[in-house]
């Protein structure tokens, strides 16, 4: 007995975790975005640069392969001749090779910016995914503090250009220097202390989280959270933590300056830290940037492996509601320091760099919680309806279609079965198409066109109450002369315009 021939299996469609497809909303609103970012830097002097997706493993830094398959933190491939790529981590190593590859050809310093996604092999969850946009600006080659300055200076100047406001956030600038002063100051220096002296700094990096009473515990023998759990502390003596408390504590950097000098006094790169953090001060109160916008914060903490002299951080201080319906601080949406090492692992000889990135995906919800960002409304196309399948009208429709394109304006030609006029009426609705164009054999033999206004226009503006009124007040189905097409589908368009602006009482 034969057997039935088995059906072959249909293949599942799905997503793979920790990635997204994005709808045409949040990609506008990124290249809206992007554009705005892109303005204030080209304005800064900086310059495009794109670099690929995957990298040789070895050039990502710390993630170099200790095992037949890399997969600390990235997705990895072995190539054809058995070398190891890797999707980049993120931007800046990317862009250190590519300074050391093409360093006789550069010019220093040599100030660029650039977008792209960036990927994470790590465990995904509510709001954390594999893969993200970051858009970066970064200058090589140049080793004063200014740079620096100049960096935080221009993170202001985009936030203020994407409709953030004074108030509704700071830049918050350290000095990874100062912190290694204040570490050795209270004992914890040199190679022996490095796993402490983290432990240390992870503990400072949480103030925010845990407050000060937290802070202490995990300076001292630790913290116990509400489920149990216990973090194993620094073991700080009640000194070593008044004297890391009073350093994270600073809040008006010009009053304490002395009192922090004093605390890593006798400390070489202390001293040397809390030197470039006056000077950056100076620089940004200089330019007209005060506390306001630009603040010395000995609080923040970045890139504890990374950065080696100032560490900035741009937050937004206004409250949103989380998804527990509780009011938070927006918090941190990008930042970055100097990284003098990077480059410098290529070349062999110090190459000085700073630079910062900008989370692209948690300021987009940040403009979109300020309504700053998609409040331009698309049109969605006109719509060229097809009455009538024969070659000669369907050139027609799509010369209707063309002309509407032609004059900057949004326009398709149906292009389903045409057969089911109703049917073309329903996609029109559903795509929100504001116009559709109509043309039978009638209209065609007296060189006419029907224009159909689908959007119900003034009703919105909640100044017209009944249908009566509404039909008076603008024609719903109006037939004009082929040639006067583009003007008056422009004349519906722009009433339809300034309704919706009335609508939102603008």
């Amino acid at each position: 007995m034969n057997e039935k021939p088995r059906k072959p299996q249909k293949l599942k469609a799905r997503l793979p975790r920790g990635f997204v497809d994005r709808e045409a909303a949040d990609i506008r609103a990124v290249n809206e975005m992007g554009g705005k970012i892109r303005e204030v830097y080209e304005r800064y002097g900086f310059d495009p640069v794109e670099t690929p997706l995957f990298e040789y493993t070895d050039a990502l830094g710390k993630f170099l392969p200790d095992a037949d398959r890399p997969n600390e933190g990235v997705f990895s491939l072995q190539d054809d001749d058995d070398q190891w790529m890797s999707l980049r981590y993120d931007l800046t190593a990317p862009l250190a090779r590519h300074v050391a590859e093409n360093f006789q050809e550069i010019q220093l310093p040599y100030r660029t910016y650039r977008a792209g996604y960036v990927f994470r092999n790590e465990k995904p969850g509510p709001g954390r995914f594999r893969q993200f946009m970051q858009f970066d600006a970064d200058t090589v080659g140049a080793p004063g503090v200014n740079a620096d300055a100049e960096m935080c200076m221009m993170m202001a100047d985009t936030l203020e250009a994407l409709g953030i406001k004074r108030g509704d956030y700071v830049i918050r600038v350290n000095n990874r220097k100062v912190l290694d002063g204040v570490m050795e100051a209270i004992g914890v220096g040199g190679d022996e202390n490095a796993a402490r002296r983290l432990t240390v700094l992870r503990a400072i990096d949480k103030l925010d989280k845990f407050g000060t009473e937290g802070v202490t515990l995990l300076l001292g023998e630790g913290r116990k959270d509400e489920s149990g759990d216990f973090t194993k502390g620094a073991g700080l003596d009640a000194d070593q933590i008044e004297k890391v408390l009073f350093f994270v504590s600073i809040t008006d950097y010009a009053e304490s300056a002395v009192h922090l000098a004093e605390l890593v006094a006798g400390t070489e790169k202390g001293a040397e830290g809390v030197d470039e953090l006056n000077l950056i001060r100076s620089l940004v109160l200089g330019a007209g940037y005060g506390p306001d916008r630009i603040k010395i914060d000995p609080s923040v903490v970045r890139g504890l492996e990374y950065y080696t002299g100032p560490v900035y951080e741009a937050e937004l201080t206004f409250d949103v509601t989380n998804e527990k319906g509780e009011k938070v601080v927006f918090g941190s949406v990008g930042g970055g320091g100097r990284y003098d090492g990077l480059v410098s692992r290529f070349m062999g000889q110090p190459v000085p760099a700073t630079g910062f990135s900008i989370g692209v995906s948690r300021l987009m919800t940040a403009l979109k919680n300020l309504g700053k960002l998609g409040a331009d409304e698309v049109v969605a196309p006109v719509l060229v309806t097809v009455m009538d399948g024969d070659v000669e009208s369907m050139g027609r429709y799509q010369k209707f279609t063309q002309d509407l394109r032609n004059a900057g304006i949004r326009a398709e030609m149906y292009q389903g079965n045409w057969k089911k006029f109703g049917n073309q009426l329903k996609y029109a609705d559903r795509r929100g198409a504001p116009i559709a164009i109509i043309q039978g054999g009638d209209e065609r033999a007296q060189g006419v066109v029907q224009i159909k206004d689908l959007i119900e226009g003034k009703r919105l503006s909640g100044e017209i109450t009944d249908n009566a009124e509404w039909r008076e007040a603008r024609v719903a189905q109006e037939v004009v002369p082929e040639a006067d097409l583009v003007a008056k589908v422009k004349e519906i368009l722009a009433a339809q315009a300034e309704d919706r602006r009335r609508a939102k009482g603008l």
